[in-house]
Protein backbone atom coordinates (compact mmCIF):
# COMPACT_ATOMS: atom_id res chain seq x y z
CA UNK A 1 0.00 0.00 0.00
CA UNK A 2 1.75 3.55 -0.91
CA UNK A 3 0.91 6.25 1.29
CA UNK A 4 0.82 9.78 0.42
CA UNK A 5 2.35 12.13 2.37
CA UNK A 6 1.26 15.81 1.47
CA UNK A 7 4.01 18.43 0.66
CA UNK A 8 3.05 20.75 3.52
CA UNK A 9 2.81 17.98 6.28
CA UNK A 10 6.91 16.80 4.53
CA UNK A 11 7.66 20.58 4.85
CA UNK A 12 6.84 20.69 8.45
CA UNK A 13 8.32 17.14 9.33
CA UNK A 14 11.55 18.70 7.35
CA UNK A 15 11.53 21.79 9.42
CA UNK A 16 10.99 20.06 13.11
CA UNK A 17 13.83 17.51 11.96
CA UNK A 18 15.90 20.42 11.14
CA UNK A 19 15.59 22.29 14.23
CA UNK A 20 15.73 19.66 16.52
CA UNK A 21 19.48 18.75 14.60
CA UNK A 22 20.52 21.89 15.08
CA UNK A 23 19.28 23.06 18.38
CA UNK A 24 19.49 19.58 20.12
CA UNK A 25 17.11 17.92 22.48
CA UNK A 26 14.32 20.71 23.80
CA UNK A 27 11.54 20.27 26.53
CA UNK A 28 9.40 19.49 23.68
CA UNK A 29 11.28 17.29 21.52
CA UNK A 30 13.79 15.04 24.31
CA UNK A 31 16.26 13.01 22.58
CA UNK A 32 15.03 9.47 20.75
CA UNK A 33 18.56 8.06 20.37
CA UNK A 34 19.82 8.24 23.63
CA UNK A 35 23.52 7.10 23.41
CA UNK A 36 24.75 6.19 27.06
CA UNK A 37 28.55 5.92 26.95
CA UNK A 38 28.47 3.54 30.16
CA UNK A 39 26.29 0.78 29.42
CA UNK A 40 24.10 -1.36 31.72
CA UNK A 41 25.34 -3.09 35.29
CA UNK A 42 28.79 -1.11 35.25
CA UNK A 43 29.96 0.32 38.69
CA UNK A 44 30.14 4.30 38.19
CA UNK A 45 32.15 6.79 40.09
CA UNK A 46 31.21 10.00 40.16
CA UNK A 47 33.56 13.18 42.23
CA UNK A 48 31.05 15.84 42.95
CA UNK A 49 33.07 19.62 43.84
CA UNK A 50 31.12 21.75 45.06
CA UNK A 51 31.39 25.78 45.54
CA UNK A 52 35.20 26.04 43.52
CA UNK A 53 34.62 29.69 43.49
CA UNK A 54 37.78 30.21 41.02
CA UNK A 55 38.82 34.10 41.02
CA UNK A 56 41.64 34.89 38.55
CA UNK A 57 44.70 36.19 39.89
CA UNK A 58 44.70 38.80 37.29
CA UNK A 59 41.70 40.20 39.26
CA UNK A 60 43.52 41.57 41.98
CA UNK A 61 46.84 42.50 43.31
CA UNK A 62 47.69 42.65 47.20
CA UNK A 63 46.36 45.95 48.06
CA UNK A 64 44.18 46.63 51.03
CA UNK A 65 40.76 46.49 48.95
CA UNK A 66 41.79 42.72 48.06
CA UNK A 67 42.91 42.36 51.64
CA UNK A 68 39.74 43.44 53.16
CA UNK A 69 37.59 40.92 50.92
CA UNK A 70 39.53 38.27 51.27
CA UNK A 71 39.54 38.47 55.52
CA UNK A 72 35.79 39.48 55.75
CA UNK A 73 34.87 36.44 53.68
CA UNK A 74 33.41 32.96 55.16
CA UNK A 75 37.13 31.26 55.02
CA UNK A 76 37.19 30.86 51.12
CA UNK A 77 40.81 30.53 49.71
CA UNK A 78 39.83 33.04 47.31
CA UNK A 79 43.88 33.60 46.57
CA UNK A 80 44.66 29.78 46.24
CA UNK A 81 41.63 28.97 43.84
CA UNK A 82 43.83 28.33 41.22
CA UNK A 83 46.53 26.14 43.30
CA UNK A 84 43.26 24.40 44.88
CA UNK A 85 40.82 23.82 41.95
CA UNK A 86 44.65 22.91 39.93
CA UNK A 87 45.99 19.95 42.35
CA UNK A 88 41.97 18.83 42.27
CA UNK A 89 42.69 18.23 38.43
CA UNK A 90 45.77 15.87 39.52
CA UNK A 91 43.30 13.95 42.07
CA UNK A 92 41.12 13.17 39.13
CA UNK A 93 43.91 12.56 36.92
CA UNK A 94 45.36 10.21 39.23
CA UNK A 95 41.94 8.10 40.69
CA UNK A 96 40.24 8.30 36.93
CA UNK A 97 36.38 9.03 37.77
CA UNK A 98 34.11 8.34 35.34
CA UNK A 99 32.39 11.54 35.40
CA UNK A 100 32.34 14.46 36.96
CA UNK A 101 29.91 16.96 38.63
CA UNK A 102 29.85 20.70 39.82
CA UNK A 103 26.95 22.12 41.38
CA UNK A 104 27.29 25.45 40.75
CA UNK A 105 29.27 29.10 41.77
CA UNK A 106 31.90 28.03 39.88
CA UNK A 107 33.37 31.41 40.26
CA UNK A 108 33.88 33.97 43.10
CA UNK A 109 31.17 36.30 41.90
CA UNK A 110 30.79 35.75 38.57
CA UNK A 111 33.83 37.59 36.71
CA UNK A 112 33.97 36.96 33.12
CA UNK A 113 37.77 36.63 33.28
CA UNK A 114 37.60 33.98 36.59
CA UNK A 115 34.77 32.35 33.68
CA UNK A 116 37.14 31.97 30.69
CA UNK A 117 39.65 30.70 33.24
CA UNK A 118 37.70 27.88 34.85
CA UNK A 119 36.36 26.95 31.37
CA UNK A 120 39.83 25.81 30.62
CA UNK A 121 40.50 24.22 33.26
CA UNK A 122 37.20 21.68 32.93
CA UNK A 123 38.38 21.29 29.27
CA UNK A 124 41.61 19.98 30.80
CA UNK A 125 39.70 17.91 32.95
CA UNK A 126 37.85 16.55 29.87
CA UNK A 127 41.00 15.89 28.14
CA UNK A 128 41.53 13.10 30.96
CA UNK A 129 38.74 11.70 29.59
CA UNK A 130 36.08 12.77 32.21
CA UNK A 131 32.96 13.76 31.76
CA UNK A 132 32.16 17.41 33.33
CA UNK A 133 28.79 18.38 33.89
CA UNK A 134 28.02 21.93 35.35
CA UNK A 135 24.54 23.94 36.66
CA UNK A 136 25.07 27.65 37.67
CA UNK A 137 25.27 28.71 41.47
CA UNK A 138 23.62 31.93 42.64
CA UNK A 139 27.67 33.91 42.26
CA UNK A 140 27.84 32.83 38.83
CA UNK A 141 25.34 35.05 36.37
CA UNK A 142 24.55 38.88 36.11
CA UNK A 143 26.35 39.51 39.38
CA UNK A 144 26.67 43.19 40.57
CA UNK A 145 29.38 41.71 43.27
CA UNK A 146 31.67 41.25 40.11
CA UNK A 147 35.72 43.20 40.82
CA UNK A 148 38.76 43.82 40.40
CA UNK A 149 40.78 44.82 43.36
CA UNK A 150 43.43 46.83 42.83
CA UNK A 151 45.55 48.70 45.50
CA UNK A 152 42.71 50.19 48.03
CA UNK A 153 39.90 50.21 45.18
CA UNK A 154 37.62 47.53 44.11
CA UNK A 155 36.15 48.62 40.35
CA UNK A 156 32.92 47.44 39.15
CA UNK A 157 33.59 44.74 36.30
CA UNK A 158 31.71 42.57 34.26
CA UNK A 159 29.67 39.64 34.79
CA UNK A 160 27.86 37.22 32.44
CA UNK A 161 24.08 36.54 31.05
CA UNK A 162 22.68 33.53 31.21
CA UNK A 163 22.64 33.13 27.73
CA UNK A 164 26.67 33.35 28.42
CA UNK A 165 26.72 30.38 30.72
CA UNK A 166 25.04 28.58 28.40
CA UNK A 167 27.36 29.38 25.43
CA UNK A 168 30.60 29.33 27.78
CA UNK A 169 29.74 26.07 29.11
CA UNK A 170 27.74 24.34 26.41
CA UNK A 171 30.44 21.38 26.59
CA UNK A 172 30.25 21.16 30.42
CA UNK A 173 26.78 18.95 29.85
CA UNK A 174 24.57 20.94 27.77
CA UNK A 175 25.78 19.61 24.58
CA UNK A 176 25.42 16.30 25.88
CA UNK A 177 21.51 16.51 27.31
CA UNK A 178 18.89 14.33 26.11
CA UNK A 179 16.02 17.11 27.42
CA UNK A 180 16.37 20.44 28.35
CA UNK A 181 13.79 22.70 30.35
CA UNK A 182 12.42 25.91 28.78
CA UNK A 183 11.96 27.72 32.05
CA UNK A 184 15.79 27.68 33.21
CA UNK A 185 19.17 26.24 32.82
CA UNK A 186 18.28 22.38 34.39
CA UNK A 187 18.70 19.87 31.85
CA UNK A 188 18.75 15.71 32.21
CA UNK A 189 21.87 14.22 31.23
CA UNK A 190 22.54 10.28 30.52
CA UNK A 191 25.99 9.49 31.02
CA UNK A 192 25.20 5.74 31.91
CA UNK A 193 22.12 3.57 31.20
CA UNK A 194 21.30 2.75 34.78
CA UNK A 195 21.95 6.73 35.99
CA UNK A 196 21.10 9.76 34.54
CA UNK A 197 21.40 13.39 36.06
CA UNK A 198 18.90 15.66 36.47
CA UNK A 199 20.68 18.72 36.72
CA UNK A 200 18.54 22.04 38.44
CA UNK A 201 19.39 25.59 38.14
CA UNK A 202 17.78 26.73 41.48
CA UNK A 203 19.38 29.74 41.24
CA UNK A 204 17.63 33.39 41.29
CA UNK A 205 19.39 35.20 39.17
CA UNK A 206 17.45 37.06 36.32
CA UNK A 207 17.02 40.17 38.00
CA UNK A 208 20.09 40.68 39.27
CA UNK A 209 20.93 43.54 37.24
CA UNK A 210 18.28 45.30 39.70
CA UNK A 211 20.07 44.61 42.71
CA UNK A 212 23.11 45.81 44.30
CA UNK A 213 23.92 42.36 45.39
CA UNK A 214 22.98 39.01 43.99
CA UNK A 215 20.04 36.65 44.89
CA UNK A 216 21.07 34.07 47.29
CA UNK A 217 17.64 32.27 47.66
CA UNK A 218 16.21 29.53 45.04
CA UNK A 219 13.19 28.08 44.03
CA UNK A 220 12.11 25.92 41.41
CA UNK A 221 9.03 26.96 39.54
CA UNK A 222 6.07 25.04 38.47
CA UNK A 223 6.66 24.63 34.96
CA UNK A 224 10.01 23.22 35.98
CA UNK A 225 8.73 20.72 38.12
CA UNK A 226 6.40 19.18 35.74
CA UNK A 227 9.37 19.19 33.58
CA UNK A 228 10.80 17.20 35.82
CA UNK A 229 7.74 14.69 36.14
CA UNK A 230 8.77 14.01 32.15
CA UNK A 231 12.14 13.39 33.09
CA UNK A 232 10.92 10.52 35.56
CA UNK A 233 8.55 9.28 33.02
CA UNK A 234 11.47 9.23 30.36
CA UNK A 235 14.15 7.64 32.42
CA UNK A 236 11.48 4.69 33.81
CA UNK A 237 10.46 4.02 30.22
CA UNK A 238 14.59 3.45 30.05
CA UNK A 239 14.76 1.39 33.69
CA UNK A 240 17.26 4.51 34.58
CA UNK A 241 17.87 5.56 38.03
CA UNK A 242 17.87 9.45 37.65
CA UNK A 243 20.02 11.49 40.78
CA UNK A 244 19.12 15.19 41.24
CA UNK A 245 21.95 17.83 41.30
CA UNK A 246 20.97 21.37 42.14
CA UNK A 247 23.27 24.39 43.97
CA UNK A 248 20.85 24.86 46.96
CA UNK A 249 19.77 22.53 49.95
CA UNK A 250 16.81 20.54 49.49
CA UNK A 251 16.19 20.29 53.24
CA UNK A 252 17.35 22.35 55.93
CA UNK A 253 20.88 21.49 57.12
CA UNK A 254 20.51 23.75 60.09
CA UNK A 255 18.04 25.27 62.15
CA UNK A 256 19.98 28.66 62.48
CA UNK A 257 21.53 28.87 59.58
CA UNK A 258 18.62 27.91 56.54
CA UNK A 259 17.30 31.02 54.69
CA UNK A 260 18.52 31.37 51.48
CA UNK A 261 20.03 28.19 51.74
CA UNK A 262 17.39 25.68 51.63
CA UNK A 263 15.09 26.22 48.38
CA UNK A 264 11.88 28.45 48.75
CA UNK A 265 9.83 25.70 48.01
CA UNK A 266 11.13 23.05 49.66
CA UNK A 267 8.49 20.86 51.03
CA UNK A 268 6.68 20.65 47.07
CA UNK A 269 10.13 19.86 45.32
CA UNK A 270 10.50 16.84 47.89
CA UNK A 271 7.25 16.29 47.08
CA UNK A 272 7.98 15.65 43.74
CA UNK A 273 11.56 14.21 43.86
CA UNK A 274 9.62 11.54 45.92
CA UNK A 275 6.64 10.74 43.12
CA UNK A 276 9.45 10.33 40.83
CA UNK A 277 11.38 7.55 42.40
CA UNK A 278 14.35 10.49 42.75
CA UNK A 279 16.63 9.28 46.00
CA UNK A 280 19.72 11.16 46.17
CA UNK A 281 20.02 14.88 45.71
CA UNK A 282 23.65 16.01 45.50
CA UNK A 283 23.99 19.70 46.78
CA UNK A 284 26.40 22.79 47.45
CA UNK A 285 26.00 26.41 48.55
CA UNK A 286 25.58 26.13 52.47
CA UNK A 287 29.39 25.24 52.30
CA UNK A 288 29.25 22.32 54.92
CA UNK A 289 29.39 18.86 54.66
CA UNK A 290 25.95 17.39 55.80
CA UNK A 291 23.51 14.86 55.44
CA UNK A 292 19.64 15.20 55.70
CA UNK A 293 17.23 12.55 54.93
CA UNK A 294 13.39 12.59 54.66
CA UNK A 295 10.94 9.94 54.22
CA UNK A 296 7.60 9.04 53.52
CA UNK A 297 5.06 6.55 52.48
CA UNK A 298 7.94 3.72 52.69
CA UNK A 299 10.20 6.52 50.28
CA UNK A 300 13.43 8.04 51.49
CA UNK A 301 14.84 10.65 49.99
CA UNK A 302 18.91 11.98 51.12
CA UNK A 303 20.38 15.78 50.68
CA UNK A 304 24.00 15.41 50.60
CA UNK A 305 25.86 18.70 50.41
CA UNK A 306 29.16 18.48 50.07
CA UNK A 307 31.71 21.35 51.76
CA UNK A 308 33.02 24.00 49.98
CA UNK A 309 36.22 22.57 48.17
CA UNK A 310 37.96 26.15 48.60
CA UNK A 311 37.54 26.17 52.32
CA UNK A 312 39.01 23.77 55.01
CA UNK A 313 38.80 20.93 54.78
CA UNK A 314 38.91 21.62 51.28
CA UNK A 315 37.20 17.98 50.55
CA UNK A 316 35.00 16.50 47.54
CA UNK A 317 32.62 13.87 47.28
CA UNK A 318 32.86 10.61 45.86
CA UNK A 319 29.49 8.94 45.00
CA UNK A 320 30.07 5.19 43.90
CA UNK A 321 27.39 2.97 42.44
CA UNK A 322 26.97 -0.22 42.00
CA UNK A 323 24.34 -2.03 40.48
CA UNK A 324 22.03 -3.97 42.18
CA UNK A 325 23.17 -2.47 45.78
CA UNK A 326 22.92 0.72 46.11
CA UNK A 327 25.32 3.91 46.50
CA UNK A 328 28.36 4.86 48.28
CA UNK A 329 29.08 8.18 49.23
CA UNK A 330 32.69 8.93 50.96
CA UNK A 331 35.08 12.71 50.93
CA UNK A 332 38.26 12.91 50.46
CA UNK A 333 40.92 16.02 50.72
CA UNK A 334 42.48 17.16 48.16
CA UNK A 335 46.09 15.83 48.00
CA UNK A 336 47.42 19.36 47.82
CA UNK A 337 51.18 17.41 48.93
CA UNK A 338 51.06 15.30 45.47
CA UNK A 339 50.46 18.30 43.66
CA UNK A 340 53.42 20.86 45.37
CA UNK A 341 55.91 18.33 45.14
CA UNK A 342 54.70 17.55 41.35
CA UNK A 343 54.87 20.76 40.55
CA UNK A 344 58.29 21.95 42.58
CA UNK A 345 56.11 24.64 44.38
CA UNK A 346 57.91 27.17 46.58
CA UNK A 347 55.11 28.88 48.51
CA UNK A 348 55.14 28.52 51.93
CA UNK A 349 51.48 28.45 52.45
CA UNK A 350 51.46 25.64 49.81
CA UNK A 351 54.59 23.81 51.65
CA UNK A 352 52.68 23.84 54.85
CA UNK A 353 48.68 23.61 53.05
CA UNK A 354 46.83 21.49 55.90
CA UNK A 355 48.05 23.89 58.73
CA UNK A 356 47.41 27.24 56.80
CA UNK A 357 43.99 26.12 55.20
CA UNK A 358 42.82 25.04 58.75
CA UNK A 359 44.67 27.93 60.75
CA UNK A 360 42.78 30.68 58.12
CA UNK A 361 39.42 29.06 58.72
CA UNK A 362 40.28 28.66 62.09
CA UNK A 363 41.00 32.78 62.03
CA UNK A 364 37.78 33.66 60.24
CA UNK A 365 35.54 32.39 62.35
CA UNK A 366 37.00 33.10 65.77
CA UNK A 367 37.27 37.21 63.68
CA UNK A 368 33.40 36.52 62.54
CA UNK A 369 31.88 35.28 66.08
CA UNK A 370 34.07 38.00 68.37
CA UNK A 371 32.54 41.10 65.56
CA UNK A 372 29.20 39.12 66.14
CA UNK A 373 29.34 39.11 70.27
CA UNK A 374 30.46 42.95 70.02
CA UNK A 375 27.39 43.59 68.24
CA UNK A 376 24.80 41.35 71.46
CA UNK A 377 27.07 43.72 74.17
CA UNK A 378 26.37 41.51 76.46
CA UNK A 379 29.49 39.78 77.38
CA UNK A 380 33.15 40.80 78.74
CA UNK A 381 36.10 41.09 76.11
CA UNK A 382 37.33 38.15 77.90
CA UNK A 383 34.54 36.09 77.73
CA UNK A 384 34.09 36.87 73.73
CA UNK A 385 37.92 35.95 73.67
CA UNK A 386 36.62 32.65 75.12
CA UNK A 387 33.19 32.08 73.33
CA UNK A 388 35.00 32.74 70.09
CA UNK A 389 37.84 30.46 70.76
CA UNK A 390 35.61 27.68 71.56
CA UNK A 391 33.03 28.47 67.96
CA UNK A 392 36.29 28.48 65.87
CA UNK A 393 37.39 24.98 66.81
CA UNK A 394 33.90 24.21 66.64
CA UNK A 395 33.61 24.91 63.48
CA UNK A 396 36.52 23.49 62.61
CA UNK A 397 34.41 19.68 63.22
CA UNK A 398 31.31 21.24 62.11
CA UNK A 399 32.13 22.04 58.98
CA UNK A 400 34.10 18.96 57.97
CA UNK A 401 31.25 17.18 58.73
CA UNK A 402 31.36 16.07 62.72
CA UNK A 403 28.29 16.35 64.64
CA UNK A 404 27.02 14.43 67.89
CA UNK A 405 30.24 12.81 70.47
CA UNK A 406 32.87 13.81 67.72
CA UNK A 407 32.22 17.55 69.58
CA UNK A 408 31.59 16.48 73.02
CA UNK A 409 35.52 17.78 74.23
CA UNK A 410 34.32 20.92 73.50
CA UNK A 411 31.98 21.02 76.83
CA UNK A 412 34.71 21.48 79.18
CA UNK A 413 35.81 24.67 77.80
CA UNK A 414 35.72 27.93 78.71
CA UNK A 415 33.77 29.63 75.96
CA UNK A 416 31.19 27.12 76.47
CA UNK A 417 30.56 27.11 79.70
CA UNK A 418 29.94 31.14 79.39
CA UNK A 419 27.62 30.31 76.39
CA UNK A 420 25.71 27.79 78.84
CA UNK A 421 24.40 29.95 81.31
CA UNK A 422 23.70 32.80 79.29
CA UNK A 423 20.30 33.50 77.97
CA UNK A 424 19.35 32.96 73.95
CA UNK A 425 20.84 34.80 71.77
CA UNK A 426 22.20 34.10 68.04
CA UNK A 427 25.54 32.89 69.23
CA UNK A 428 24.23 30.57 71.69
CA UNK A 429 21.85 29.11 69.16
CA UNK A 430 24.23 29.07 66.22
CA UNK A 431 26.50 26.86 68.53
CA UNK A 432 23.70 24.47 70.59
CA UNK A 433 22.26 23.92 66.97
CA UNK A 434 25.52 21.54 66.52
CA UNK A 435 24.78 18.69 68.60
CA UNK A 436 22.11 16.31 68.18
CA UNK A 437 22.09 16.05 64.27
CA UNK A 438 20.69 13.21 61.67
CA UNK A 439 24.29 11.65 61.33
CA UNK A 440 27.47 12.07 63.87
CA UNK A 441 29.59 11.82 60.64
CA UNK A 442 28.38 12.94 57.48
CA UNK A 443 31.24 12.45 55.41
CA UNK A 444 30.11 9.11 54.55
CA UNK A 445 26.93 6.96 54.17
CA UNK A 446 25.65 4.11 52.04
CA UNK A 447 22.20 4.04 50.19
CA UNK A 448 20.53 0.60 49.09
CA UNK A 449 18.66 0.97 46.05
CA UNK A 450 14.74 1.56 46.79
CA UNK A 451 13.02 -1.03 45.13
CA UNK A 452 10.18 0.60 42.55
Amino acid sequence: MNIKISFPILVLFIFVLFITLINGCTSDFPCDIIDCKIKSGKDITFFIATDPHHLSKNLYNKGKAFDWFLNSGDGKLLEYTDEIIDAYTLDIKVRQPDILIIPGDLTCNGEKESHFEMIEKLKTIEALGIPVFVIPGNHDINNPWARNYVNDEMIKIDSITEEEFLKLYKSFGYKEAIFTDDDSLSYLAAPAEDVWLLMLDSAKYKHNNMRTSPEMGSSISSKTLKWIKKCSNLAKENNAEIIAIMHHSLMNHSNIVNEDFTIDNSQEVIDTFLKCNIQIVLSGHIHLQDIKCHSNNNKTIYDIATSCLIAYPNQYGILEFSPDKGYNYYTNRVNMDRWVEKNNISDKNMLNFKNYTRNFFETRSYDKYYESLLEISKFTDEEMKAISRTIATLNLKYFAGFRNQFMHSIFNTKGFQILQDTAPCSVRNYIMSMFNDQFTDNNKIFIPIQRK
